[in-house]
């Protein structure tokens, strides 16, 4: 299972995410459920250094399927809306009954 957790502040913005570990759906590879959620994050991480002014960390390791992002800061309003976007893609991928026993979304205040 891919745990996914969301990191607001106390007014609810998205200060950053983290995702550890593989669905299990299928083989590394094979695994759809998986390459949907990399390539929301990814593209998300890729945004965020093309479109927004915003300073972030990113941590990853592929071998252990493990990527976090903060960001470092008040963040601007693009930032804001797209980790936004990740939430809102991996919350409807999330609600659909044949993904929900590969997933985990937690939402955390910090």
């Amino acid at each position: 299972m891919t745990k996914i957790t969301f990191y607001q502040n106390h007014i609810g913005q998205y200060t950053g995410f983290e995702l550890k570990g593989h669905t299990g759906y299928m083989a590394a590879g094979s695994d759809i459920i998986c390459a949907a959620i990399s390539a929301l994050t990814i593209n998300t991480i890729n945004s965020l250094e093309r479109l927004a002014n915003d300073n972030f960390t990113v941590d990853s390791d592929e071998n252990h399927a493990y990527i976090r992002l903060f960001i470092l800061g008040n963040h601007s309003k693009v930032a804001d809306l797209l980790l936004r976007s990740l939430v809102m893609g991996l919350s409807d991928m999330k609600a659909d009954e044949s993904n929900q026993e590969y997933m985990d979304l937690i939402f955390e205040e910090v």
